[in-house]
């Protein structure tokens, strides 16, 4: 299985970005999708999460300006972003809890990470 990230990139603040991941393989089911972030000398902290029935969660700084939504006919999750802020300048990743074709139980998948910077 392969979730492979995209949309990153650089922008000034106040302007908006939209990532894209698409997972890909021997996948049965997806259960949780979401984005997390990665800054220079900070942890990495969940920014949104999807359920498969949609029902979201959000970090409380992008509350209002972040919207997490998943296709789940091509397994992809997104997020738009607006109202970007030079704070949001990070390494985006999105995650997926994925059952295999033939596996007992789900798994934790990352992609490979999109960077994202704001700045004028």
């Amino acid at each position: 299985v392969q979730l492979q990230a995209s949309g990153g990139g650089l922008v000034q603040p106040g302007g908006s970005l939209r990532l894209s991941c698409a997972a890909s393989g021997s996948i049965f089911s997806i259960n949780g999708m979401g984005w997390y972030r990665q800054a220079p000398g900070k942890q990495r902290e969940l920014v949104a999460a999807i359920t498969t029935g949609g029902r979201t969660n959000y970090a409380d700084s992008v509350k209002g300006r972040f919207t997490i939504s998943r296709d789940n006919a091509k397994n992809a999750v997104y997020l738009q972003m607006n109202s970007l802020k030079p704070d949001d300048t990070a390494v985006y990743y999105c995650n997926a809890d994925v059952k295999r074709i033939g596996a007992l139980w789900s798994d934790d998948y990352w992609g490979q990470g999109t960077q994202v910077t704001v700045s004028s």
